[in-house]
């Protein structure tokens, strides 16, 4: 036995152990069930008993033990034959059984990201699922991600379960051939859990190490299997040409420190280099030009710089001019109206902000309010920027944006010149 338990540690394995189940009986509304059941079993006995040697084979084992014990339920309602016959397809007959070591190359949370994007479901259900079943996202984390009520994210995640179940998916890794047509939804699932991760919508801590680190992983194992596809080299630049900024992005006490004031020697210098020559082999790859490659070259744009006044923002604003055009949204808008003031001046940024009011979408949305009062500063009216800074601080659910913003709504306007 080691040391107890930690939630990252849960939370990491928890796709791993679900991929198993599956893998080895299908069910998979039942396998998540029974997951979650063991997970339970884990955060109640390993503080007193201390973490297994292999706490892996430990969750499969318990949660194989749940799941058996629930099917056996339904064997009594029915013939047992049939639902032993259902349970196991004769081609898995000679899967290795749960919590048997296998070859980390053989590690099922990429196929499973794979069956959760089955295309019998809307593109809002694979991502969604995916997050809550790979990710390890809780519903109200998702849908803040997705701007819609809590209420109505758990419907589509329950709906999406019952998809699966009736349309009969396998959990297969999909040949190279088949991956194509799957790889729009599983990039944008893995490009919410990294943002996710690199900043968290709730919570004690700015950015959630695991989750930004798991997409990375995942999205390396897709760039294996497609080296060649434009967006998911973009995808996997972009994640390690943001995540590089990590250390950099907190104080001593956890307060944010925003992209202008951080120290960019804590910048990890290994991820820059790796991002920004996949960048350019995102570029030459062959085919249409697509979102993900457009916002690496961006980030790379904000890496290349020595310091925040070496920044090209006007190159920043023509991609992101590109970018609208490729991936039309109010995120977008958002983003280009800052790069907008950056390049023209704020008054300009502002005037943006001013169609995206007029939308509504993001109304709620603590960011719009945040990049508002950093546009009224830069224009001088600091009473105005003190109120944009405010709402943005009420909004947040994320404790160091909160404190930021509060932050800079208490800070004291600079003397006039004209005094």
């Amino acid at each position: 036995m080691t040391t107890t338990p930690s939630e990252d540690l849960l939370r990491r394995l928890a796709p791993q152990v679900l991929g198993a189940l599956v893998r080895r009986h299908g069910h998979f509304d039942a396998a998540e069930d029974a997951v979650q059941e063991a997970l339970l079993a884990a955060a109640q006995q390993w503080p007193t008993h201390g973490t297994p040697d292999n706490p892996r084979g430990w969750l499969i084992r318990v949660a194989s033990r749940r799941l058996l014990d629930e099917l056996r339920a339904e064997t009594a309602r029915r013939r047992r034959e049939e639902t032993v016959v259902a349970l196991t397809p004769a081609d898995e007959l000679h899967a290795p059984p749960p919590g048997e070591s296998r070859h980390p190359r053989e590690d099922d949370t990429l196929t499973l990201l794979v069956l959760c994007c089955h295309p019998a479901l809307s593109t809002a259900s694979q991502i969604a699922l995916t997050l809550r079943a790979v990710g390890g996202l809780t519903t109200g984390e998702i849908a803040r991600a997705f701007l819609v009520p809590e209420s109505t994210m758990a419907q589509r995640i329950s709906r999406a379960k019952k998809t699966i179940k009736q349309a009969g998916a396998r959990f297969a890794t999909p040949s190279a051939q088949e991956l194509p047509t799957r790889l729009t939804p599983v990039l944008r699932v893995l490009y919410l859990v990294f943002n996710e991760g690199h900043t968290a919508t709730s919570g004690q801590a700015l950015h959630r190490a695991e989750l930004a680190t798991e997409a990375i992983r995942l999205t390396r194992a897709l760039h294996r299997l497609v080296p060649h596809d434009g967006e998911v080299t973009g995808l996997l630049a972009l994640m390690l040409l943001t995540d590089a900024r990590r250390d950099a992005r907190t104080g001593a006490g956890g307060e944010l420190i925003p992209l202008a004031e951080q120290d960019r020697t804590r910048w990890n210098k290994h991820a820059v280099d790796e991002g920004t020559e996949l960048v350019s082999a995102a570029l030459a790859a062959p085919g249409p030009l697509g979102p993900y490659q457009v916002q690496a070259a961006i980030a790379a744009v904000h890496d290349e710089a020595a310091g925040p006044e070496d920044t090209d923002w006007p190159q920043i604003l023509a991609l992101y001019d590109v970018l609208a055009e490729l991936a039309p949204g109010p995120v977008t808008e958002l983003n280009r109206a800052v790069a907008a003031a950056m390049a023209l001046g704020p008054r300009v940024g502002l005037d943006r902000l001013a169609a995206l009011d007029a939308d509504g979408t993001l109304a709620d949305h603590h960011r719009l309010d945040a990049v508002r009062g950093h546009l009224l500063e830069m224009t001088g009216d600091h009473e105005a920027a003190r109120a944009a800074f405010q709402r943005a601080a009420a909004r947040t659910l994320s404790i160091p944006e909160r404190r930021y913003l509060q932050l800079k709504a208490a800070a004291p306007a600079p003397p006039s010149d004209s005094a």
